[in-house]
């Protein structure tokens, strides 16, 4: 019986199991994120603060996109409205918020348009060139205008949908570029 006992004690814990991986980008300590001041659709200033308590997906982009921005918030909202079909009252606690870089043409109007074409839980906000470029500061995003062509100037600019915790800090970056299942299940990791 001593032996057995003993032998016992030579035994490894069992491991713990691994944390399920999230697929996106982890920004934990990265800074990215701070309060701003934009204009929504009906011309009100929204605050980051008016957001305190929710989870919040971000995304900067612009409504005279081509390409880029309208398939990352396809993939953004098809990802989030997969996760709200099994998920309800977690999804109700995320606001998903598409920022413009180009408020030269994007009235409160216009971008208020373009992000109820996805979900009307999306919200477009815009506000001056002042309170763009604070915006885009906290949040570490770049956006350069490009030539003027015919038809009008592109913006360049980084494609990140940012998950940030209900204090406004950042979790990750999600995985728009994976898909909207990829999207879905990071927010089913996250989103408690």
């Amino acid at each position: 019986m001593p032996l057995l006992a003993a032998s016992a004690a030579c035994q490894q814990p069992a491991a713990a199991p691994a944390a399920p991986q999230i697929e996106g980008t982890a920004l934990d300590g990265s800074g990215i994120g701070g309060p701003f001041t934009l204009i929504g659709k009906d011309g009100q200033q929204v605050s980051w603060d008016q957001f305190k308590g929710k989870y919040r997906i971000v995304y900067f982009g612009y409504t005279f996109c081509p390409d880029v921005c309208p398939l990352d918030l396809g993939r953004m909202m098809q990802g989030y409205l997969k996760f709200a079909e099994q998920h309800r009252d977690l999804a109700d606690q995320i606001q998903p918020i598409f920022i413009t870089i180009d408020p030269a043409r994007d009235t409160p109007e216009r971008v208020g348009q373009y992000a109820a074409n996805f979900t009307p839980k999306l919200l477009g906000l815009t506000g001056s060139q002042a309170q763009i470029d604070a915006a885009v500061a906290a949040f570490k995003v770049s956006a350069t205008r490009g030539e003027d062509r015919p038809g009008g100037y592109l913006m360049n600019h980084s494609r990140f949908a940012y998950l940030m915790d209900r204090d406004g800090k950042p979790l990750e970056a999600l995985p728009i570029d994976k898909g909207p299942e990829a999207v879905a299940a990071d927010l089913a990791r996250q989103v408690r």
